[in-house]
């Protein structure tokens, strides 16, 4: 996915601080309410053209770490040229990949993509830097979070030692060799509020952007041990699926009446997984059979989060091709069309530029035209307001011209961002 480099996206058939004194303990068996009509944005029709430009692990940015400040501020720059060149309008930026921070942020340390080493100053601001050289081309620059995700191994004591996953082990679990903050702890919800919201206080962001990472996705003879948490703030919940999605919908409900209380003006976006649920499991689901659905096994009611008015924009990874039988994206795209449809909520698809060319990949994903095939499809839905691209290495290197394709067949001229 979105949320990590290149996550396999599974079907069948064939991603040091405290919190502050402000942050309000949840109750024991608070539930997430509905929005109240006010924050119900409408849906901005203005096209949507963007990019992902990935962090975690160094995958699209910085190339690699350790670079000196002048050479990623340069890397980073002709990232934003290339959106710029390809016509894309909008560049949404990984700037907390790990529990860790592109920013100097007095909740979480600077980011280890940056120096190779969590904690270390890279000596100069990248998302500071991002937001002004974004606006100055014309670009939106949306702030990509991943809300529970710690560390991409089971070790905290490889956390920099004032990390808050050390100073407050009782937050995390280990879970298919990684670890994650636990959601179901009201303390992690509003610690990991405080730290997000750090950063739309300070700077001048166009979006906050979640990915696709709410409960890890499932890893076969694993289980993700928060019984205890279960034990202590479950009670009134049919069973513990029931009380994890609520978990999630508290995280995304605060969420979205926190950012709109401090800058109404920034948007809020989600980029869940593109299957919500099955058919065969709900008769409301897509005609699909992916081997992950996001209601039942990351606990992300998606279309929930939808109808309550909690987002501004959703942008569903469709990394599909047309035609596979187990997630045709020619099947999902009405599905999610009619999903948005009267909710004022904005519909932009994610796209999986990262396939075109890759040859592990189905024969559809040699075909340099897959891609611009979607965008003609996808306008023919008009709920659909445009289409982000993952990733912005692939946008530059554009391995068989998918890009290239797209940009010719649909993109003959810039447009403002969304906002603009």
């Amino acid at each position: 996915m979105a949320g990590a480099a290149g996550t396999v996206l599974a079907v069948t058939g064939t991603t040091g601080a405290t919190p502050t004194a402000a942050s309000s303990a949840a109750a024991e068996h608070e539930t997430a309410g509905a929005a109240s009509p006010e924050r119900r944005r409408p849906h901005r029709r203005r096209e949507f053209r963007g990019m992902w430009v990935a962090t975690v692990a160094n995958r699209d940015w910085p190339s690699r770490a350790g670079l000196t400040a002048e050479a990623q501020r340069a890397e980073l720059l002709a990232h934003l040229d290339t959106a710029v060149a390809r016509r894309l309008n909008t560049v949404v930026l990984q700037v907390r990949p790990t529990a860790d921070a592109l920013w100097p942020s007095p909740y979480e340390p600077w980011a280890q993509c940056l120096t190779g080493t969590q904690g270390g100053d890279p000596g100069w601001d990248p998302l500071g830097t991002a937001v002004a050289e974004a606006h100055a081309r014309g670009l939106e620059l949306h702030a990509w979070f991943n809300p529970y995700r710690v560390a991409n191994h089971t070790d905290p004591a490889r956390l920099v030692a004032d990390h808050p996953a050390r100073l407050h082990p009782e937050w995390v679990l280990p879970y298919g060799g990684k670890l994650y903050y636990n959601p179901g702890l009201p303390e992690v919800r509003d610690f990991g509020q405080d730290a997000m919201l750090d950063a739309v206080r300070r700077y001048d962001i166009d979006a906050v952007h979640w990915d696709d990472y709410f409960y890890p996705y499932p890893v076969a003879g694993q289980v993700f041990a928060d019984d205890d948490a279960y034990a202590r703030h479950g009670g009134g919940f049919p069973d513990k699926a029931s009380w994890r999605r609520n978990n999630i919908d508290l995280l995304v409900s605060g969420m979205s009446a926190r950012i709109k209380d401090l800058k109404r003006h920034v948007a809020f976006g989600i980029s869940p997984f593109g299957v919500w649920r099955n058919a065969a499991t709900d008769p409301e689901g897509s005609d699909t059979r992916a081997g992950v659905q996001t209601y039942d096994d990351l606990y992300a009611d998606t279309r929930k989060w939808i109808r309550e008015g909690w987002l501004d924009h959703v942008v569903p990874q469709l990394y599909w091709n047309i035609g596979l039988p187990a997630a045709d994206y020619a099947k999902l795209l009405p599905w999610w069309d009619a999903v948005v449809r009267g909710t004022g909520v904005g519909l932009y698809i994610g796209e999986a530029l990262y396939k075109a060319g890759d040859p592990a990949q189905p024969a559809a994903w040699q075909d340099p035209k897959e891609l611009s095939r979607h965008l003609a499809l996808a306008a023919t839905y008009p709920e659909v307001g445009g289409h982000c691209f993952f990733a912005a290495k692939e946008v530059t290197t554009d391995r068989i011209g998918a890009m290239a394709a797209v940009v010719a067949d649909h993109y003959p001229t810039r447009v403002r961002p969304p906002k603009a």
